[in-house]
């Protein structure tokens, strides 16, 4: 049986990083693809260059930083302050980047059909649905029949974790052996992490909820 070809969009962090382990452990021939869109910092690209050098998979960073002056109204990309706070905050909006995931995810699937690949994998859990539009599953359901459809190569959409949270995510991760030190998850680019925004707050949460401690605040 032939091997499941597979393009990842892999930020960095925990949860794309969760990912890439699972398709490896199962079995599935893998090539990442990570985008700089001009946000904040780097420090997630760096890890996704880390996570890819130690399990030796081919890795691709895709410089679209041109469209920032597009997509600028977002904490992320411009030069609002990152709110602090759980992602379930009013003011956690102000972290949408505009049209993200189908920027990112039309592109991974050109280059997969470009490859003569299988599918393209995002790591998108349920803790996303709350404030980003183009983490929820009616998303995910619109993107895998364009990609059906939009060439002669049809290829699908892998989000196993849609249902799953993060503390989800982290206990299979636990299981997986990942190396979370190798991740980065915090909106600010400090050395360490803020311990303040919604990303920094969820992640903390995972872990507990895992019983694995955070590497990162070690």
């Amino acid at each position: 049986m032939n091997k499941i070809k597979t393009v990842i969009i892999f930020s960095g962090g925990m949860d794309s990083t969760t990912l890439l382990y699972k398709l490896l452990e199962e079995g599935k021939e893998v090539r990442a693809i990570s985008f700089n869109y001009g946000q904040r910092h780097v420090k997630e690209l760096e890890a996704a260059e880390r996570t890819c050098k130690k399990l030796k998979i081919d890795h691709k960073i895709v410089d679209i930083s041109f469209i920032k002056e597009l997509i600028s109204n977002s904490a992320l990309t411009g030069n609002i302050a990152v709110p602090h706070g759980h992602y379930e905050s009013e003011n956690m909006i102000l972290t949408v980047v505009p049209n993200r995931n189908m920027i990112m995810a039309s592109i991974a699937i050109g280059y997969a059909v470009n490859l003569d690949f299988d599918e393209v994998a995002l790591g998108i859990h349920s803790g996303d649905h709350a404030i980003y539009p183009d983490c929820r599953p009616i998303f995910i359901e619109c993107l895998t029949r364009i990609a059906m459809h939009a060439n002669f190569k049809q290829i699908d959409v892998c989000t196993p974790f849609l249902y799953l949270d993060k503390g989800d995510i982290a206990s299979i991760g636990k299981h997986l052996g990942v190396d979370y030190s190798l991740t980065w998850t915090c909106y600010e680019g400090k050395k360490k992490p803020c311990r303040k925004c919604g990303a920094c707050r969820e992640r903390e949460e995972a872990f507990k909820k895992a019983q694995l401690e955070d590497p990162l605040l070690q």
